[in-house]
């Protein structure tokens, strides 16, 4: 007898994109949720005395590259850490803006601007010019320039996807500005009462020539509430000129190519679109039309930081010690003699 027909059962393209999506979505969170786990590990850890002094972000970064140089994480985390590294990178970018009071600048900081520019121009037209002779790595060094001249990770967390850096690079850059940085600022902390400079002298100083809004808090914070205050004033104009140095870095980057048709197409930043509207949203109606403790705005700059640490932790997880030992040296050396260059120039304008 003849066998009865089955119609054999046919998925039309609609539904097994339905199938697949709840399936890439659990991927999805899953890398999410590694970055999450290892920027909690970094977190305890920067709790630990001496571990303390370089940071979270430093943390979390040297314990994402031991993770990879000893274990492959799955494929099936990819996305997600790709994610953390890409998308919630500029997430936190956009949540900084927060702590950047563009009255404050406009009305007391104006004069400390200037300061600021010569700082930026000075680290990385320097910085790229000791690579040169170094032969160092262009784009490490260029990250480097700008971390040093701007805020540390957060501003070159902003140039990379602009300049096209590698992510390894990214990461690389990063760490380097966390721990030299790190070091620097307890160097101040050390030198300040045997400096012949008044308090808010050593803060302004702080303030124009340190790496990151840590280092300069952690430098100037000994020396008193006002010192404090200044140094935080200083740095936050640097800061405030992240976002044009970034179109001229766009401006620069196509200027690169002669020819039309070699141009790359440089997206446009978008984040810092959002990081410009928080920074208005922070000076302007927070507080005069809504009002939002400061223990919440303390709260939010918190989870920036902890958002840029898993974006971190993604870019470090794509890092092999091979990469640090070939690439990461001349950089280094580049970097640090700028930085003592820079602390010794301005010092020497402010005394």
């Amino acid at each position: 007898m003849p066998q009865p027909y089955v119609r054999e059962k046919i998925y039309a393209p609609a539904q097994l994109k339905r199938t697949e999506k709840p399936h890439m979505l659990m991927r999805l969170l899953g890398g999410i949720g590694f970055t999450f786990f290892i920027a909690l590990l970094g977190l305890g850890l920067s709790k630990i005395t001496g571990f303390d002094r370089i940071g979270s972000l430093a943390c979390s970064i040297i314990i994402a590259v031991i993770i990879r140089q000893i274990w492959d994480y799955p494929e099936k985390l990819r996305a997600g850490i790709e994610f953390s590294s890409k998308k919630l990178l500029r997430y936190a970018i956009v949540l900084y803006g927060l702590k950047l009071n563009i009255v404050v600048i406009f009305n007391q900081g104006m004069p400390l601007l200037i300061r600021d520019i010569g700082t930026i121009v000075f680290s990385i037209v320097i910085t790229l010019l000791l690579a040169k002779w170094l032969k160092a790595d262009f784009s490490i060094s260029l990250l480097l320039g700008v971390g040093t001249g701007v805020c540390g990770a957060a501003a070159i967390a902003a140039v990379s996807p602009i300049v096209k850096t590698k992510e390894e690079d990214t990461a690389i850059g990063v760490g380097i500005i966390a721990l030299i940085g790190t070091v620097f600022s307890i160097l101040y902390t050390v030198l300040r009462p045997y400096l012949p400079m008044t308090g808010m002298d050593y803060g302004i100083w702080s303030g124009v020539s340190l790496h990151e809004i840590a280092h300069v808090a952690l430098a100037a914070a000994p020396g008193g509430e006002d010192v404090l205050a200044i140094a935080l004033l200083a740095k936050l104009g640097r800061v405030f000129l992240l976002v044009p140095l970034c179109f001229i870095l766009m401006y620069w980057m196509n200027k690169r190519k002669p020819n039309q048709a070699d141009k790359t197409k440089i997206d446009f930043p978008w984040f810092l679109i959002g990081f410009i509207g928080m920074s208005l949203f922070g000076s302007y109606i927070v507080g005069k039309y809504i009002h939002i403790s400061a223990e919440v705005m303390g709260q939010i700059g918190n989870l920036s930081t902890y958002i840029l640490t898993m974006a971190m932790v993604g870019l470090g997880l794509n890092v092999s010690f091979q990469v640090l030992k070939t690439k990461a040296l001349r950089p280094v050396m580049a970097m640090v003699i700028t930085s003592i260059l820079l602390s010794a120039l301005t010092f020497f304008s402010i005394f």
